[in-house]
């Protein structure tokens, strides 16, 4: 039986930020009228991320499980979890609770009310230092400049994408995939959700500088 929402959940290293993701998560999900499945994707973690989900879908079955070989990247694992998701609509976030699973109950309110995407724009960005900042609005500007399509500031992949977008990016066959600009590019009825980003719960970041800086290469050369 297939679940009204999926939710798609990238991990890699998360071990000490799993159990209170899925805590805050599962407290969300349970308060809501629709069912769901969880789809955590884990990306080649090398600590015990893979053995803590297994786990947690052992005590419960909404909980769905893809484990890559090595590490694919955070796009690369978004796409595994849309192209698994079965439910009318999903929402991607991720599991270092730097992006507020409270917030889904808003996502979902706009999408019963006929929005196709909902999109966190990030209004605080607890935690990140003035460099990220800086470097982050540098890249969207250049960005806006060169591509033809007005890809959102402020946004990261939090978001929610009924059934036709999801359907959408599935028929799309770039390997190198810039999913928030793939998401504006197939257009829809889209809407923004303001929210304050956290600090990371626990551990360090999985986005170094040069994993930032081949991020916003791939963002830039696919539009």
């Amino acid at each position: 039986m297939s679940s009204d929402i999926s939710v798609i959940v990238p991990v890699y290293n998360e071990e000490q930020t799993l159990a209170a993701f899925y805590a805050c998560l599962s407290k969300v999900i349970d308060s809501q009228a629709e069912t769901f499945e969880v789809i955590f994707v884990n990306d080649g973690s090398k600590d015990q991320t893979e053995s803590m989900l297994r786990q947690l879908r052992q005590h419960d079955q909404r909980v769905k499980l893809v484990h890559f070989s090595r590490n694919f990247g955070h796009q690369m694992a978004i796409t595994a979890g849309i192209n698994l998701a079965q439910g009318r609509a999903c929402i991607v976030i991720d599991g270092d609770l730097q992006d507020p699973p409270e917030a889904i109950p808003d996502m979902l309110q706009l999408w019963r009310s006929g929005f196709d995407v909902v999109y966190g724009v990030r209004k605080e960005r607890h935690g990140e230092d003035s460099f990220k900042l800086l470097t982050a609005s540098l890249f969207y500007k250049i960005l806006s400049k060169l591509a033809r399509i007005e890809i959102p500031q402020n946004v990261g992949d939090f978001r929610l994408l009924d059934r036709k977008v999801i359907d959408a990016l599935k028929s799309i066959p770039e390997r190198n995939r810039f999913v928030r600009g793939l998401v504006s590019w197939v257009g829809y009825k889209q809407t923004y959700l303001p929210y304050e980003r956290n600090a990371r719960h626990a551990g360090e970041t999985k986005y170094p500088f040069w994993k930032m800086l081949k991020f916003a290469i791939d963002g830039i050369t696919s539009f």
